[in-house]
């Protein structure tokens, strides 16, 4: 995400770096060309403005600090002011009252109830138990779609297939959402026209019925600045709680998430980069700006491999790679924990350094199902002991995967360095 924002900002640094000192005209000419980049992004023009112009008097004005180089100031101001303008902090969902209940709005098309799905596996990896009703009665592949999620990640969906009141079903479902001890409601309601008058008032009519702890307005973060002025609408009439911006894996400008703490004064709390039930992320101003600035995200990095980390089977394989006994059934493992964590080419950008320069790479997410196959193809006994592979068994195995001899030559050779190096690794430890 980001990326063609971050490239822009990089390369409107390149005015500055090198340079001996601040000076109006070196800072001037670098901070239009951020306000350039800032408006291709869809950001409002008076918000670049006023962004780039409190820059600009802050780096005038730290100045004196002439053991700071003026890249580094620079950086420091924007990534100060980036933080800001994203929001400041992060922000918590309200869970308040028993059930807590999560009105869900948004546009037609926005990922709302894909979002609600995410939002359940979330909340139930918190320790909560969850309940998704499904209050989007025009639209009956809405509710099966919710269905299928909720099945997904064994999340109870409330549903009245014959009943066409929303406000009766979401006031029907606290009811039972108390009978069977769910502690969270999130309800997901029908994508709306900030124009449709009368879709407006009727989620303003579910509001008033159920009166939620936290109403999350859900904007696709592909349309930019038409993002902003909707939320306006939406916001002048629920006064939500937060934004959830969902389609973050695409090429997006970044306008809509520049621009709408300052239009609307409510924070983001969620990003969505992907159709995984597993790619939702808390919204951290602090982590974004550094991410926009080149700078990576670790600690984001670090949480998404935590969220996949298993103690024991990490304790399992910690044993086998000591005894170098790691095998195709343990890679197999590994890859499919990688894979959880999310989109691959969002993984590589978190990494200090490296954002920008994937910006171009085709990075395929389905690049492992290849080698899964030709492990999945393998027996047991195989799996634990590649080299009793001939050239029988490596037929089957192609056949089997899809795949061609070369492909699985290839895969052999690379395991075999990779059992290699870890040999290598123990022998230097027990030197120690």
């Amino acid at each position: 995400m980001f990326e063609n924002l971050s490239l822009k900002i990089e390369k409107a640094f390149k005015n500055i770096k090198g340079q001996g000192r601040i000076s109006e005209i070196n800072v001037a000419e670098t901070l239009k060309e951020i306000r350039r980049a800032l408006v291709d992004a869809d950001v409002n023009y008076k918000i670049a403005k006023d962004f780039t112009e409190d820059v600009k008097k802050k780096v005038l004005g730290l100045n004196v600090l002439t053991s700071v180089s003026p890249g580094q100031l620079l950086t420091k101001v924007i990534n100060d002011e980036l933080v800001k303008l994203l929001g400041g902090e992060q922000k918590e969902i309200n869970f308040i009252g028993s059930p807590a209940i999560i009105l869900i709005a948004g546009l037609q098309g926005s990922g709302k109830t894909t979002f609600s799905g995410k939002l359940a596996k979330f909340i139930k990896s918190k320790g909560r138990n969850p309940l998704l009703v499904a209050c989007d009665v025009y639209r009956p592949a809405a509710i099966n779609q919710l269905m299928v999620l909720g099945e997904s990640i064994s999340v109870n969906v409330y549903t009245e297939l014959e009943n066409k009141n929303p406000i009766d079903i979401a006031k029907n479902a606290i009811q039972y959402a108390k009978d069977t001890n769910h502690n969270v409601i999130i309800i997901d309601t029908a994508g709306r026209l900030s124009i449709d008058e009368q879709m407006m008032e009727e989620i303003y009519s579910i509001k008033q019925a159920v009166k939620p702890s936290e109403i999350l307005f859900v904007v696709d973060g592909m349309t930019g600045q038409d993002a902003v002025n909707t939320a306006k609408n939406f916001n002048d009439r629920l006064d939500f709680d937060g934004v959830v911006l969902t389609k973050m894996d695409g090429d997006t400008r970044g306008g809509a998430a520049l621009s709408i703490k300052t239009v609307v004064n409510k924070p983001i709390k969620f990003i969505s980069n992907g159709e995984k039930l597993e790619a939702l992320d808390i919204f951290y101003p602090d982590r974004m700006a550094s991410r926009i600035l080149g700078m990576g995200d670790v600690v984001s990095l670090v949480e998404r491999a935590q969220s996949v980390y298993d103690e024991q089977e990490a304790a399992r394989l910690n044993k086998k790679l000591s005894k170098n006994n790691f095998d195709f059934e343990d890679f197999l493992t590994q890859l499919q924990q990688i894979k959880k964590m999310g989109n691959l080419k969002d993984l590589m950008a978190m990494i200090p350094g490296v954002g920008n320069k994937v910006k171009d790479l085709d990075i395929d997410d389905n690049a492992f199902k290849g080698i899964e196959a030709m492990i999945q193809s393998m027996t047991p006994q195989e799996r634990m002991t590649p080299d009793m592979l001939s050239a029988s068994r490596k037929n089957r195995i192609v056949k089997g995967s899809g795949k061609t001899i070369q492909d699985l030559n290839k895969l052999l050779t690379q395991f075999t360095e990779m059992r290699k190096m870890i040999k290598n690794m123990n022998n230097m430890k027990s030197k120690r």
